[in-house]
């Protein structure tokens, strides 16, 4: 029980992370969205390929993961970063987060897993406190990078959706990585008259792709097969919690009682989810 937690609570804060060193290198201008999501993604399947040389048993480590698993990390890299273009990190995590949410759990509900009431609760309250977190700062989000967002969201869906059944969890996230690199090579080919790259900028991609993103996600992975699609849906919602209280100490932000109020709904709501699990 204790690894499972480790694992999970590893993997959240890699996410929560991301987040911020997406919005240090974007908003900041240090790099412009196609080069991030390209060294994101790059760097990210250099450091698996050198990490499961080193610590992967099987020989045939770098030859997992599959396309489709590729295609949804890729379009959730893309369209995350153009749609932070447009939107607030309010709007932007109330977006994604709903659509990982509807895309996970519509799924487990459509394959025949049936959350129990107190698993709704949960999912209500958190949802509510995740709401009540970031709807002081919305603004009407412009439609498209609204959209993008919420593609993000789906993507992510399905990538995590995906990673439930799988036996290596390095080398499928390496092979993911692997396989992403070509996709969004030819996606950043129309922007390259448009890459704008700083050492900082740079430096934040580098550290977004190996490290919370490549380490990270093949930390989820490993911690996927502990927990039904719903918990794992529910589970996430608690990135935009960490993520803020990483940004009072990262960035200097404040803490406030909205903040406070709405950690401890997301946090009462999950635990909710995780008791409410049927046996």
């Amino acid at each position: 029980m204790i690894r499972i937690i480790g694992l999970t609570a590893f993997a959240l804060t890699a996410f929560a992370f991301n987040s911020i060193l997406c919005r240090l290198a974007l908003r900041t201008g240090e790099i412009d969205a196609a080069s991030f999501t390209l060294v994101r993604l790059v760097s990210g399947a250099i450091a698996l390929i050198a990490i499961s040389y080193f610590f992967s048993s099987r020989s045939n480590s770098k030859g997992r993961g599959n396309w489709f698993s590729a295609f949804f990390l890729f379009a959730y890299a893309i369209c995350f970063s153009f749609a932070y273009l447009g939107l607030t990190a309010g709007t932007g995590a109330l977006v994604l987060f709903g659509s990982v949410q509807l895309t996970m759990i519509g799924f487990a509900i459509f394959r025949g897993e049936r959350p129990s009431a107190l698993e709704w609760l949960g999912l209500a309250v958190a949802i509510g406190g995740l709401v009540y977190l970031v709807l002081p700062g919305l603004a009407a989000p412009p439609l498209v990078n609204a959209l993008l967002m919420a593609a993000a969201g789906i993507a992510w869906g399905f990538y995590t959706l995906r990673g439930k059944g799988s036996g290596d969890p390095l080398a499928d996230t390496t092979g993911n990585f692997v396989r992403s690199v070509p996709m969004i090579v030819l996606a950043a080919i129309p922007f390259f008259s448009r890459f704008h790259l700083s050492n900082r900028g740079v430096l934040l991609a580098v550290l977004s792709g190996a490290f919370t993103s490549g380490i990270g996600y093949a930390v989820w992975y490993a911690a996927l097969k502990h927990h039904t699609a719903t918990r794992a849906a529910v589970l996430q919602l608690s990135v935009p919690v960490i993520a803020a209280a990483i940004g009072v100490w990262f960035l200097s932000e404040t803490a406030d009682v909205r903040l406070i109020i709405a950690g401890v709904l997301i946090l009462g709501g999950i635990g909710l989810t995780i008791f409410g699990r049927r046996g």
